[in-house]
């Protein structure tokens, strides 16, 4: 029942290649696995973040790979064990044959811009569909033991398999974390850039707080006490925006997004960024 129960909710997703249906067998799995953290009480102590965050509680138009969560208070004693097991019960339960082990067994996890007070773990998974054994899935999974203060929370609710509850930060603190990593992230990641623009349309607030804290913990402004306002962020994204090579940018996001918003990436250049912020951040 339970393999039926998940074919029919990727049939759901109406995908036209074997790449959206990846992509969407991905995404059930997440929510899968979002519902077992809740009922293991993990959002509690928990907030959801990230760009799997905006896809799945916001809309964001573009798939995504990970589940980025941040302690509500910082605990470096925190341990990831007892909700891993709640993780397994919950994808045994639909037919799912799942291996769970560390990010640094993973080389280019262990490479990519992970905090080292972050607990980490790759969740390879794997679902029978009704037309043979399914490909496996690296899910990681990340928690911030020691995040920036400022945040601001919201509950969200998902409707599959059940309706159930998801705390997460909300969209002017997720801006304010993707532009931390936008400012921060030492190689090119497109899928910040699609969802720098995703924000941008939606005229989203910045919580500057929060930013400010996240520069003052990581990156190359650390311990420099920066207060962001609107006009040094302005500022230093133009910078950034200027030193960006656009097709690598293009390339690493193209394989996210739907044939219909691949056409979006025509316009990915310096000047059309350049004009995007100008607009917002005058």
């Amino acid at each position: 029942m339970s393999i039926k129960v998940i074919q029919e909710k990727i049939d759901s997703y109406r995908c036209t290649s074997h790449q959206e249906e990846d992509h969407a067998l991905k995404e059930i799995t997440q929510e899968l696995i979002l519902n077992s953290l809740y009922n293991a009480g993990f959002f509690k102590k928990a907030a959801f973040h990230g760009g799997t965050c905006l896809r799945i509680l916001y809309g964001l138009s573009r798939f995504s790979e990970d589940l980025d969560f941040a302690l509500l208070e910082p605990d470096s004693s925190f341990a990831l064990g007892g909700y891993l097991t709640a993780i397994n019960d919950e994808l045994k339960s639909f037919g799912y044959d799942i291996q769970i082990v560390t990010r640094e067994s993973d080389r280019n996890v262990k490479n990519a811009f992970l905090k080292d007070n972050s607990l980490g773990r790759i969740l390879k998974v794997q679902h029978s569909k009704k037309n043979g054994t399914g490909k496996i899935l690296n899910i990681k999974l990340e928690v911030d033991t020691n995040p920036p203060s400022g945040a601001e929370i919201e509950n969200k609710f998902i409707d599959f398999p059940i309706y159930f509850a998801v705390t997460t930060h909300d969209l002017p603190t997720l801006f304010g974390g993707k532009s931390h990593a936008l400012l921060c992230r030492e190689y090119v990641k497109g899928r910040d850039w699609f969802d720098f623009l995703w924000y941008l349309a939606r005229k989203t607030p910045l919580n500057y707080s929060f930013l400010s804290n996240a520069l003052d913990q990581h990156g190359p402004w650390q311990g420099k006490k920066i207060q962001v306002d609107a006009a040094w962020y302005a500022d230093e994204m133009k910078k950034r925006i200027k030193t960006l090579d656009w097709v690598k940018a293009k390339i690493d996001v193209q394989r996210f997004l739907r044939p219909i918003d691949v056409k979006t990436l025509d316009h990915w250049s310096t000047e059309f960024f350049l004009d995007c912020l100008n607009e917002q951040f005058r």
